[in-house]
């Protein structure tokens, strides 16, 4: 017994990267798992590598959704919650960066974007669970170490990063009443193909490795199992929390991405 059979779950991101590893932990451990992201094409083939990892009976199911549009955040919450009539965890893990480089030389509409895609996708999400979550639930959102300590020039995902980590304690104290427990992860540098530009090797990898006192990246599976532990009984006095799942990297200073914009 896992603590999370026939648990509703939504993972939003799910189609590739964290977001999937996630909601093939879950569905192993026998939760029925919605996904959903921008990429029908993307979906579906992730719903197919899920499956075949699933416990018997477990539903999986993809929804279309761009968690910036608040319609389509509202329909992506309540088709997961169809399965069961409620929806019991929530990983937020849709996000991504879309500008990079000095706040003097930046990019408005980027930053906006980044915000928007990030911690507004993330706000949105919770909303639209929560009254799916009578009873109780948990949520989790994805943070980043840039969100928690300085990483030269990602300042703008750091920025709306470092947001979803106040959202979430906010959102645990005012949830905790409804038994909604609310944490984030921060994960490090992984080895998955958003990152791959980076772990493929070079200067900004080497970085990043002399910051990592356990000097190796993460993977896909070692963040899945974080998630997987927050969301489940195992965590149920925890909420408001933070948890870095990146070998160490919090103890020292962050990469240095201006090594990217140095180029050869």
């Amino acid at each position: 017994m896992s603590g999370i059979e026939g648990k509703a779950t939504l993972v939003t991101g799910g189609g590739s990267g964290i977001g999937l590893g996630t909601a093939t932990r879950f569905a192993s451990d026998g939760a029925d798992v919605t996904i959903c992201g921008r990429t029908e094409d993307k979906l579906a083939r992730a719903c197919e590598q899920i499956r075949a990892g699933a416990a018997p009976g477990v539903t999986v199911q993809y929804v279309v959704a761009d968690v910036t549009s608040e319609d389509q955040v509202r329909a992506a919450t309540a088709r997961a919650a169809e399965v069961s009539g409620r929806l019991d965890i929530l990983f937020c893990c849709a996000g991504g960066a879309m500008h990079l480089g000095p706040i003097a030389d930046a990019d408005a509409d980027g930053v906006r974007a980044t915000v928007e895609l990030n911690l507004i996708g993330t706000f949105l999400c919770i909303k639209h669970a929560v009254p799916f979550m009578a009873g109780g639930g948990s949520i989790v959102g994805m943070s980043s170490g840039a969100g928690h300590f300085p990483h030269r020039h990602l300042w703008a995902y750091g920025m709306a990063k470092a947001g979803i980590e106040m959202l979430v304690r906010y959102a645990a104290e005012e949830l905790a009443d409804s038994g909604i427990r609310v944490n984030a992860v921060q994960p490090g540098i992984i080895d998955d193909e958003l990152m791959a530009f980076i772990t493929a090797g070079g200067p900004l990898f080497d970085d990043y490795m002399a910051q990592t006192p356990i000097s190796r990246p993460g993977t896909v599976q070692e963040v899945a199992d974080a998630v997987r532990f927050l969301v489940g009984p195992e965590a149920a006095w925890i909420t408001g929390e933070c948890l870095a799942v990146d070998g160490g990297h919090h103890l020292r200073r962050g990469a240095n991405y201006g090594l990217l914009l140095e180029g050869p």
